[in-house]
């Protein structure tokens, strides 16, 4: 090697080295390929446009062999730099029905998969931070996948950092050896207690990424949006986010881990159950799985990933937390999408056929509210009605509920519907669908942005609508507002049940749907009262309930 070279070698060092000590993150070469000092090594990442961007650290260890079903532990550090260039594997998931709207494979994927993403401004010091849990039934889903690129937040001053966690069996199995193995006498939960790995990840190194780790901000949709309500529920999660934004999620019953109550067996007995169905004998055999194939045949066995109140990091039922006041006390942002069921993604729901069996059968299930279930879902509109009480008594509902939760502790809540509508999907029947918000909420709205079966948006507003949306969300994330420049006020929820409609343009109003929230409260609190789940069985799939005792 020259001298010249060696020389710059050693300077590309020297400032590596200072942004590692000023905690910001620098541009050595030609190349400006930024390099930011962690708590575990150096990383390298890329920059383009003024953003930059890296991708696949680690923020834990592989959760793997006699790691699997543990909660996650630090991940080895590194000398030299590490390439940050490229996303790392998705954690372990089935595959999807190639005909669903949501089929949108990983590249990759492994157990070793505890990674997140981080897009800055170029020259970024205090920033807001948005934290971004992805959706997918705790079953599915990537940080990885186009739709869910932060460069526009990043455009807008906000680091964003995107986070996998794991999936399925493998993230959300509870087991009774594995609450013996427990030190909390505890299991299930691992995806979450992943997520709170990564806000700690945030908390301690966001700021060498020129991110404020004082004003973090924690968003997700669907069962990201879930998770988000955990966090908000989880002790352990206290002062690692100061904000939350929360797109479509819901606060029904889950299984406690030892006891079967709510019409709903243990966690314990779940796990149980399925390790028989796929002649398991124990949980070291379990280990002993290949991790795709557990996660297969687990599936294909029913096994429906979801939260375990083990009463530690979930430590009573959301609803009940939520009751106390004992939650995160933090601003949200919090709302659904106007029709989360379509006919394409459930096509088995169905009217009955017969003039007024449907308002007969509502009245034997509904008893006395059902002349308001009636109103509020016609047998005039045909599949639609049940569709869109399904959509209110789970997303609607669990979301205003929220809103109205945080502002009982005085604290602002700001509530929406998203109802945007363009051609390509009013030709399919899915305008306002379940997730129909993503392209909009990330101003990634190219098709190979998208899953192959998305209708890609082509409407006359549609950049206006994600402009909208992103710069609501991204004040938001920074001062615990939504605002923005020249567009309606968005009021708190308040008293007056204010909300933001999302349509061809955003409309500022009151009490989004009159009655439904009443509705469907009414209904899960006498479904509490009957020993039954709450805020799952909606409509016609509900079972029928007692009139109300008003005496108690």
């Amino acid at each position: 090697m020259n001298p010249l070279g060696f020389l710059r070698l050693a300077s590309l060092a020297w400032l590596a080295t200072l942004a590692g000590c000023m905690h910001a993150p620098t541009a050595p070469g030609s190349s400006g390929a930024p390099i930011v000092r962690t708590q575990d090594g150096d990383v390298r990442g890329s920059r383009e446009s003024g953003v930059n961007r890296f991708l696949g650290i680690p923020y834990a260890a592989a959760p793997a062999g006699e790691m699997r079903w543990r909660p996650p532990s630090e991940p080895a550090g590194w000398d030299g730099v590490r390439n940050a260039q490229s996303f790392g594997p998705a954690c372990v998931q089935p595959e999807v029905p190639a005909a669903s709207i949501y089929n949108d494979p990983p590249a990759a994927m492994s157990e070793d998969c505890l990674n997140l993403n981080v897009w800055t401004p170029q020259g970024a010091q205090d920033v807001p931070v948005v934290v971004w849990l992805h959706g997918g039934s705790l079953r599915i889903g990537a940080n990885s996948l186009p739709i869910y690129d932060g460069t526009r937040y990043a455009e807008k001053g906000v680091a964003f950092v995107s986070v996998n966690y794991r999936l399925g069996p493998l993230g959300w199995l509870a087991h009774e050896e594995l609450s013996r193995e427990s030190e909390l006498g505890v299991s299930g939960n691992y995806g979450l207690l992943d997520q709170i790995a990564a806000l700690e990840w945030v908390r301690d190194n966001i700021g060498a990424f020129g991110g404020d780790p004082g004003n973090v901000t924690i968003m997700g949709e669907s069962a990201g949006a879930l998770s988000v309500t955990y966090l908000m529920v989880a002790p352990q999660a206290r002062g690692l986010f100061d904000k939350a934004i929360i797109q479509s999620t819901n606060v029904r019953s889950f299984p406690e881990l030892r006891e079967a109550r709510n019409a709903m067996p243990s966690g314990e007995q779940i796990g149980a159950d399925v390790l028989e169905k796929l002649g398991v004998p124990d949980i070291a055999a379990a280990r002993e799985l290949d991790a795709r194939d557990l996660t297969s045949r687990a599936t294909a066995a029913g096994f429906s990933p979801q939260g375990t109140i083990d009463g530690h990091f979930l430590p009573r039922h959301l609803i009940d937390v939520f009751d106390s006041g004992e939650q995160a006390h933090v601003p949200v942002i919090v709302g659904y999408n106007a029709h989360e069921y379509r006919p394409e993604g459930v096509p088995a729901v169905r009217m009955p056929s017969v003039p007024g069996a449907y308002e007969a059968a509502i009245a034997s299930i509904y008893g006395d509210l059902a002349p308001e279930y009636l109103r509020l879902y016609p047998e005039s509109e045909g599949v639609d009605a049940l569709l869109d009480a399904t959509g209110d008594g789970i997303f609607g509902w669990s979301g205003e509920r929220i809103a109205r939760s945080q502002r009982e502790l005085g604290l602002p809540s700001y509530f929406y519907i998203f109802d945007y509508c363009y051609p390509s999907a009013a030709a399919r029947d899915l305008c306002g669908f379940h997730a129909s918000e993503l392209p909009f909420t990330f101003g990634n709205m190219a098709a190979e942005d998208l899953p192959a079966r998305w209708p890609v948006p082509d409407g006359t507003h549609d950049r206006a609508v994600s402009d909208a949306m992103i710069a609501y969300w991204t004040s938001f994330a920074a001062s615990g507002r939504p605002l923005a420049p020249r567009l309606p006020v968005w009021p708190a929820y308040g008293e007056q049940q204010n909300f933001m409609l999302f349509a061809d343009s955003p409309v500022a109003g009151r009490d989004p749907r009159p009655g439904m929230f009443e509705l469907h409260e009414d209904f899960a609190d006498r479904e509490r009262r009957e020993g039954r789940s709450w805020g799952q069985l909606i409509g016609l799939a509900a079972a029928p309930m007692p009139a109300r005792d008003d005496g108690n």
